[in-house]
């Protein structure tokens, strides 16, 4: 406190002016005279106001220094008398389970040794009651307490009450005629409390989320003509008993817009127009798409970048019809400033090294400055995936010609260490460990380690991919792989051993191709070989036979593009040509066509494949191993190698596979009425297929069925359910038409995958 006995009210405290030939200093034991004299700021023998000692009191009071300060005039001295803040002996945190010591520590101001400041623990237990809401927990309370030691020392102790999750009970909407809310509910990254709450944190309510939900929302509106979209309010309202959020977004979809005309105009001489016209891919009458007109601009670009044409910049100018709801659109080609990049300064990516950020740029230093490449490239960035935040922002460089790319971002975790169980019908009941890193000693490598163990099947594998050999766009893939089978099919055991090194490069906008080369060692065990008729055995008298082979693939996925939302095709094609050293020549083509259309104002997905196979067989032993066998991920309602060519001599009923396939599948996935948040959809499907043909396989003194093969029938509902360990696909099938020696399986359970 501060002595009152020199205060004297109004003008009398500005005139009244001392003079002290001495200064006193007491109770301060860390600090040094000196320092106390120079935060109060007075000297020693010059005339002070009592203004001036009011001030003095006051500096010393906001220094953060002192719990207590006192200031007395007695006569020629002047006694200042303070009382230290103690130090901190050790922080610790009590109460916390769902934040760990060392993150909460980072959170906080306050450290060990150095003195301790009550405003900045009020501060410190703010900062963590904000980190448990942004986790949900809007009820969490934190609360200072300081514990006395000795030698002026505190511990300083944040008792944590963490509360409970506060979840999203329902997200609605209003305004919406279009889609339904369990459309949009798919769209949002927030979800709805669901079965596996305890898992699943994106049902915590967290009001900076929502900032992302309306963005989506849009993008997703937007992109399916509504340009009109608006988002007038988010309401959050608190349930009565404080345990739940009711969200609501209120919308105006608007109209949906067509494209009208579109056309391209030049003010650059020696650009003719028409050349430009003719990349632009979007058509009259389609549905308008932000997405299709800026890949027109990148298509626009590159080829201006072809002909030598430098600061071309193409500004899209859209004319509105309302009465036939279309836009026209104006590509207007205009010379830009010639402003070049200067650099590109990185931050915050404490792991990743600067040239994984860097290669996702197409512009380098010294280049023409494009903003829209700057904002392709700061999409590039955040699908990596490596980071929390990344943001990608332009600013003056040394000149007005000059522009410094600023890039920051945020590092977060990007490997996962997965212990589990698995089942398959085919392979049984196992266990699997997994090691993933997609982000390899901050090189944006991809490792991958895989043990599995089930009842009839083993495997050891190892994967490793450089997205970006030597800087270009081209993927080298690496995998090796070990595994052991008892087959299902067959009376008999194998062991394979198989390393494929690929490269992978893009040759279109949507298409990509594979090359690869693939070693193969591929041991067949008998079990019992006096037991097999004549064909089994002649492939098990064969052992173990390797395959050196170089093959591609060529694959076409209009899902690059993103241009049509609503619609998915993949097209692949590839072969592989053995011979090149190893036992076995043969050439192996496969080929699959998908597509898939979202109806119904994509409450109903409908999805149709066809793929096949062909092997040809040049020399060595064509053996069952080595020929197509189908499971129930090609063909439903049959166990694996279930249909195709048999071998029934004697007692045993052997698959034998086939040279030849084809496979149709023809299948629709719809909501059943169950809430959305239960994650569960059902489905119904229809496939068609066959596998035949034994060319160049000795079937003398075999009794064979079905090499000349015939089309089976099948029809089935599925269910599919989406959990914390993944989507998992029931389906329940029956045979139409099937022949006597199938072996048909009517229920399956898998990891569902996508196309």
């Amino acid at each position: 406190m501060l002595s009152v006995a020199w205060l004297v009210p109004g003008s009398q405290s500005q005139a009244q002016e001392y003079q002290f030939s001495t200064i006193q200093i007491e109770g301060n034991n860390r600090i040094g005279d000196s320092a106390v004299l120079s935060r109060a700021g007075i000297v020693r023998g010059r005339a002070v106001s009592g203004g001036q000692l009011n001030d003095a009191y006051q500096n010393l009071q906001a220094s953060g220094l002192f719990e207590t300060v006192a200031i007395e005039p007695r006569g020629g001295t002047l006694v200042i008398t303070v009382v230290e803040y103690p130090t901190i002996n050790r922080i610790s945190f009590e109460g916390n389970a769902r934040i760990k010591d060392e993150a909460l520590a980072a959170m906080i101001g306050s450290d060990a040794r150095r003195v301790f400041n009550p405003t900045q623990a009020e501060k410190d237990a703010n900062s963590i009651a904000e980190a448990y809401s942004n986790d949900g927990r809007i009820s969490a309370r934190v609360q200072p307490k300081v514990i006395r030691r000795s030698q002026n020392r505190v511990d300083l102790v944040f008792e944590i009450f963490e509360g409970d999750n506060v979840e999203i009970e329902r997200l609605s909407f209003v305004g919406n005629r279009i889609y339904s809310d369990r459309r949009l509910r798919r769209v949002l990254g927030t979800k709805q409390a669901g079965l596996f709450r305890f898992l699943i944190k994106r049902d915590t309510f967290v009001a900076q989320r929502t900032d992302i939900d309306r963005q989506m929302l849009r993008d997703f509106y937007n992109s399916r003509g509504y340009v009109d979209m608006r988002i007038s309010a988010v309401n959050a309202q608190l349930t009565e008993e404080r345990d739940g959020y009711f969200v609501q977004f209120n919308i105006q979809e608007g109209q949906q817009f067509k494209f009208g005309d579109t056309s391209v105009t030049s003010t650059i001489n020696g650009v003719d127009p028409a050349v430009y016209r003719n990349i632009v891919k979007a058509k009259s009458g389609a549905v308008y798409s932000p997405t299709l007109v800026e890949t027109d601009i990148a298509r626009m670009e590159r080829q201006a970048i072809r002909d030598g044409i430098d600061f071309m910049r193409i500004e899209p100018v859209i004319k509105r019809n309302d009465r036939d709801l279309t836009l026209d659109v104006e590509y207007r080609i205009t010379r830009g400033p010639r402003v070049f990049v200067e650099r590109i300064d990185i931050e915050g990516n404490t792991t990743t090294m600067d040239r994984v950020v860097r290669r996702q740029f197409d512009s380098v230093e010294g280049d023409p400055f494009n903003p829209r490449e700057i904002r392709a490239s700061a999409e590039r960035i955040r699908a990596l995936d490596y980071f929390e935040t990344a943001d990608v922002n332009a600013r003056e460089g040394s000149s007005p010609e000059q522009v410094v790319i600023d890039v920051n971002v945020e590092e977060k975790p990007t490997g996962s260490l997965n212990f589990g169980g698995s089942f398959s019908s085919t392979d049984g009941v196992g266990v699997a460990i997994s090691f993933a890193e997609d982000n390899f000693l901050g090189r944006g490598q991809k490792l991958n380690l895989t043990v599995s163990t089930a009842e009839d099947a083993k495997r050891y594998g190892i994967g490793f991919i450089e997205p970006s050999l030597l800087g270009r766009d081209v993927a080298f893939g690496l995998n090796l792989d070990y595994a052991e089978t008892n087959s299902s099919y067959a009376t008999f055991d194998s062991e394979r051993l198989n390393f494929s090194p690929s490269l992978t490069f893009p040759v279109s906008e949507n298409g990509r191709l594979q090359l690869r080369y693939t070693f193969e060692d591929f041991e067949m065990i008998a079990r019992d070989p006096t037991e097999h008729g004549p064909v089994i055995g002649n492939d098990i008298a064969v052992g173990s036979q390797t395959a050196s082979s170089l093959g591609y693939t060529y694959s076409y996925d209009t899902r690059r593009s993103g241009i049509d939302p609503t619609t998915g095709v993949l097209l692949q094609f590839g072969q592989d040509f053995a011979g090149l050293g190893g036992d076995a020549k043969f050439v192996k083509t496969t080929a699959k066509v998908v597509g898939e259309k979202q109806v119904l104002n994509e409450e109903v997905t409908l999805r149709a494949t066809l793929e096949g196979g062909a092997l040809a067989w040049n020399s060595g032993t064509n053996r069952v191993v080595d020929r197509f066998l189908l499971g129930p991920s090609i063909m439903r309602g049959f166990e694996s190698g279930g249909i195709g060519p048999r071998d029934q001599s004697g007692t045993f009923d052997d698959a034998l596979g086939g040279n030849l396939y084809v496979v149709a599948r023809f299948e629709a996935e719809f909501p059943i009425g169950l809430p959305e948040e239960y994650g569960i959809n059902g489905g119904l499907f229809y496939d068609v297929g066959n596998l035949w043909d034994l060319s160049d396989v000795d079937t003398t003194g075999g009794s064979i069925v079905g090499a000349d093969g015939a089309f089976r029938h099948v029809i089935g509902v599925s269910l599919f359910w989406e959990t914390p360990v993944g989507p998992l696909q029931f389906n329940v099938s029956k045979a139409l038409k099937k022949e006597d020696y199938d072996q048909e399986q009517t229920f399956e359970v898998t990891l569902r995958t996508q196309f």
